[in-house]
């Protein structure tokens, strides 16, 4: 597996930040689409594991295969460009503003959303044959999903929201590692197992992604889950963004940049002082 060092990976991701500022607003909100739909039916795939087996790991451990997916066709999440875009703007790259980043920004949050939305439309539709009769076993976990990650989150006040911001921190340290992952070999196998580890970590521990939630939530509330779409806003959309973008760009970003591109010097060794030879 061909690996690049972390001063090359490092420059591949100011690129592709780059990049992805000056792409096009159809090709920016359609990747986005994808990688927000693929991304949706990973985590409706590894619910339906975890429902059908009683282990959570074994959903777990294939959760990630629908990261794998959406990165190797070039997709965009909200997660990754956290990351990634900021690094453009910070290595000074000609053209690149704030408001580029934050143009990025927006525009990937909401094809995502529309991405998942359609993948939560579907998964509803299918588990209630219609919505003719009451969710199958999958679709009434999902459901349950949503009121425990909103009103739980809610029933501690404060304290509750400052939980749901670091689950958010901590889930986009390990999916912008992911993110990372798929640039630190030239070959596919290294990349799927560079980008599959810290993935099955985030979904193992249970934190909170954005666009993963952008499929959970709605779909509970085309379940009829009894929670409601300020409930998901306030108490689990809003802080897990805000979560995702601090722990991707402090842990993950701005660490590899500010180790790899604007490294330090290197500390000279000092010549060593000459003996003396006595008389």
């Amino acid at each position: 597996m061909a690996y690049l060092a972390p001063s090359e990976f490092v420059t591949k991701m100011v690129d592709a930040g780059e990049s992805k500022i000056f792409m096009s607003t159809r090709d920016t909100v359609i990747r986005a689409y994808m990688a927000g739909a693929i991304l949706a039916l990973a985590a409706w795939f590894a619910i339906t594991i975890n429902v059908q087996t009683g282990n959570i790991l074994i959903g777990a451990l294939l959760f990630p295969v629908g990261f794998c997916m959406l990165n190797l066709l070039g997709f965009d999440l909200l997660t990754g460009v956290f990351v990634l875009t900021p690094l453009a703007w910070l290595n000074r790259r000609s053209g690149v503003t704030i408001g580029g980043v934050l143009r990025n920004w927006g525009l990937v949050f909401l094809g995502n959303f529309a991405g998942a939305l359609t993948t939560a439309f579907l998964m509803a539709f299918v588990t209630t044959f219609g919505f003719t009769q009451s969710p199958d076993k999958v679709g009434a976990v999902i459901g349950n999903i949503g009121e425990a990650r909103t009103l739980g989150y809610a029933s501690h006040g404060a304290a509750g929201m400052v939980t749901l911001f670091f689950r958010g921190v901590l889930c986009n340290w390990m999916v912008s590692t992911g993110v990372v992952g798929a640039m630190i070999s030239t070959t596919v196998p290294g990349k799927v197992i560079a980008m599959w580890m810290p993935i099955l970590v985030f979904f193992y521990m249970v934190f909170e992604h954005s666009v993963v939630n952008m499929f959970l939530f709605p779909a509970g509330l085309m379940l009829h889950a009894p929670f409601s779409i300020m409930d998901y806003f306030i108490w689990n959309e809003i802080p897990t963004v805000l979560g995702n973008l601090v722990g991707g760009l402090a842990f993950t970003g701005l660490t590899l940049y500010a180790t790899h591109v604007m490294t330090a010097p290197k500390r000279e060794l000092a010549s060593p002082a000459p003996r003396r030879i006595a008389a």
